[in-house]
């Protein structure tokens, strides 16, 4: 550059086009746009504007300063003679500046021109046509694969090859990736690399391993490319093996070792494959880390609740003066949120609008982030303040996470305000919306909801049927339940959270050799599915079957949760199998490290009790290491009235009143023992105590669907239109079974 200024200033020679053809390059590689667009005043003095050598060297700095397009647009305009170069450095530019549809214009006018594309025009256009749809996109792509199959000079062109094969990957089609791919005669590590990291990029897992394994079969070198490519599909397929086996390879190479995108790469898989410590290990020999190292390694803290972890990370981090971007503030909410609660997510309220993280692009971001936190937290106030103050931006996104605090805070009202103001809806607002109806005894609403999602040409997702299983069971519809599942089977859902949850509703609206069939027909069963059919077993009373199945599910290999074991006590429990449930407790925190909590323990208690066990109940429930709650005190003092032990079921209702004195449940079944055992003063005694807290038991009501029709009966009413034949009916059926009893 200074020689250049020196040359002009002397004045004793003039710049030719080679030499200005030498320094554009340069202003655009040190930002000199300034001085680029002085050197171009310069050309159009001189008049070398229209020279072709300098027009497009021009086009090429104008693409890789900020300049505006036009600038791009002028030079290659002023060109007299536009060679392949010049429609190759424009139709780049253009690309360069977002302006796909602009690119795309200008390659169609190229093709009327005498000058034939080759292949950099080719490559250059083909990414240009996967910024398109998908359908927009693939018709392009086979066009121009047209276009380059009936001249063989490009076919056998391996960039052009790749980047067809690039964007078959990038729109799904497969197949004809895979094709082509064959169909190579020589490929290069970019080659790999393409089909590798598009494999990865539509879920093929196990194929993207399949061709790494192929590829060092042929004695090709992986790059840095290849291992960041290929080592999310060994994280998806939880091929932990072979992961182990690309780091050591990583390790061998000093060049890949040194790479901080690699090393990224290893955190991220390792995390995913949950192994902490090892993903901790990988940040740790990362020579150069940069931000993107710094966020990967906080998330995985944030994940894993790694509480220490995490704020010592964060420390060093900031001792080593890096900035947090926003994706650093998105990992600091989530983890305030699972660990240290809602004073911490106003800590980072503060910072983010101190840091003007609010003002960029990814504001909106933030502030949903900010909105859902305080909403887990339950700062519903909080939540409504951010909302207000969004107005600027404000988006779908907010909207749906402000029914959704809404939806947590029990608050269906205001969620309904909300959902009635959007101008815009997507499938997460219905969803949403469906269970504020669900969760609010307003079925029929909700099934209205769905049937208004399918007529604004929406189509329900697994989340949407699942919204809609508790439904079923809360208005007993198997007729429902069996749409819902069919709906399923047809859109081909492989969720195992739906499975779960069809499982248990099945299980619910009592029909338990449905709930089976799905359990065996399902290929992944996880804990979900294993918990979801012994609950099932555990309510019918089906304790034996519960029993098979969960030792089904240890030889497995399948690790029990809290939520399993408290499954399996209760089937125990229902079904009179008291040494087998004492046995799967004492293994709890034996053999599975599991620590009991107190609805373990009340199964446990209850376990006793059913099983007759009264002394041992009450023993067990006073020697346990945690207060006993009113829930055990009530299983024990139920069970109290059942064998008639009257004294003990004094002592037992003395703690359960002062555990929970409101609970009419409670004086209902002293008032049983009582009568049970003749102590009618005592009776009178727990109905005056009613009388003076003004107790009243609430009626009971149940229901059934009887050829897609709801009815309901309420204890003590007389309201069904049809009441005086089902009474007739009870009283035929009654007098039936009065006189088999008298025959007997």
């Amino acid at each position: 550059m200074r020689l250049f200024v020196k040359m002009h200033a002397e004045g004793e020679v003039k710049p030719s086009a080679i030499t200005i053809a030498s320094i554009l390059p340069v202003c655009a590689r040190v930002g000199r746009g300034v001085v680029g667009k002085s050197i171009h005043s310069h050309i159009m003095k001189s008049g070398l504007e229209r020279d072709t050598l300098v027009g497009n060297a021009l086009i090429s700095m104008y693409a890789k300063s900020e300049q505006p397009q036009y600038d791009a647009y002028a030079a290659f305009n002023s060109i007299i003679h536009k060679d392949v170069v010049s429609w190759n450095a424009i139709i780049s530019a253009l690309a360069e500046k977002n302006l796909m549809f602009d690119a795309l214009q200008l390659f169609s006018l190229m093709l009327e021109e005498p000058i034939e594309p080759n292949y950099i025009t080719i490559a250059c256009i083909l990414p240009v046509c996967a910024s398109f749809s998908k359908y927009v996109s693939y018709r392009f792509g086979k066009e121009i694969h047209g276009f380059v199959q009936r001249r063989t000079k490009l076919m056998e062109d391996i960039s052009v090859c790749n980047a067809l094969m690039n964007l078959y990957l990038r729109v799904g089609q497969m197949e004809d990736a895979e094709i082509l791919f064959s169909h190579l005669k020589q490929r290069d590590l970019v080659s790999w690399n393409t089909i590798i990291s598009g494999y990865s990029l539509n879920d093929e897992w196990l194929e993207a391993v399949d061709h790494f394994c192929k590829l060092l079969c042929l004695g090709i070198e992986p790059d840095s490319i290849t291992l960041i490519s290929v080592l999310p599909s060994c994280a998806y397929s939880q091929n932990l093996q072979m992961g182990k086996m690309i780091h050591g390879y990583i390790l061998r190479h000093l060049i890949l070792s040194e790479d901080s995108a690699v090393g990224n790469a290893l955190v991220s898989f390792y995390t995913k494959c949950y192994d902490v410590k090892s993903a901790f290990h990988s940040f740790s020999l990362i020579s150069s880390k940069d931000l993107i190292s710094w966020n990967s390694m906080l998330n995985a803290f944030a994940d894993f609740g790694n509480y220490t972890q995490f704020l010592h990370l964060l420390d060093w981090m900031l001792q080593e003066r890096f900035k947090p971007d926003h994706f650093t503030i998105l990992s600091i909410i989530s983890f305030c949120i699972t660990v240290l609660g809602g004073w911490k997510v106003k800590e980072m309220h503060c910072y983010s609008i101190r840091a003007c993280f609010f003002e960029g692009d990814s504001g909106s971001t933030i502030l949903n982030a900010l909105l859902d936190a305080y909403s887990k937290c339950g700062n519903i106030d909080y939540a409504l303040k951010i909302f207000e103050s969004s107005s600027g931006k404000r988006n779908l996104v907010t909207c749906n996470s402000m029914i959704s605090c809404y939806v947590n805070c029990k608050s269906p009202s205001d969620a309904l305000t909300i959902f009635a103001g959007m101008s815009e809806t997507d499938l997460t607002t219905w969803n949403l919306m469906m269970r504020v109806y669900a969760e609010n005894n307003s079925p029929f609403d909700a099934l209205s909801l769905f049937r208004r999602l399918q007529s604004e040409g929406m189509k329900p997702d697994a989340v949407t049927i699942m919204s809609l299983l508790p439904l079923c069971n809360e208005m007993a519809s198997f007729r429902l339940l069996k749409e819902c599942h069919g709906y399923s089977i047809r859109s081909c859902f492989e969720d195992v959270y739906l499975d779960g949850a069809l499982l248990d509703a099945y299980a619910k609206c009592g029909v338990v050799g449905c709930a089976y069939k799905l359990f065996q027909s399902s290929s992944q069963k996880d804990l979900v599915m294993f918990t979801s059919m012994i609950s099932g077993y555990a309510m019918h009373g089906m304790g034996e079957e519960a029993l098979k199945v969960f030792t089904n599910m240890l030889e497995s290999g399948v690790k029990p949760d809290h939520v399993v074991m408290t499954s399996i006590l209760s089937a125990c429990s229902h079904t009179g199998l008291v040494d087998q449930g004492l046995d799967i407790f004492q293994s709890m925190e034996e053999v599975n490290h599991i620590k009991p909590t107190m609805e373990h323990y009340a199964c446990v208690v209850d376990l006793l009790a059913r099983g007759g066990r009264i002394a041992d109940a009450y023993s067990f429930a006073i020697r346990m290491p945690i207060k006993p709650d009113a829930n055990i005190w009530g299983t024990l003092l139920g069970a109290c009235k059942t064998h008639h032990e009257v004294e003990l079921g004094l002592v037992v209702a003395e703690q359960l009143f002062e555990t929970k004195a409101d609970d009419i449940g409670n004086y209902v079944v002293m008032s049983n023992l009582y009568a049970a055992d003749a102590k009618w003063e005592g009776v009178l005694e727990v109905r005056k105590l009613m009388k003076e807290k003004e107790f009243k038991k609430p009626p009971g009501c149940s229901w059934i669907e009887v050829e897609g029709e709801k009815h309901f009966f309420l204890a003590g009413d007389s309201l069904h239109p049809q009441r005086n034949l089902i009474y007739n009916l009870l009283s035929i059926l009654h007098q039936q079974i009065k006189r088999a009893v008298d025959i007997t």
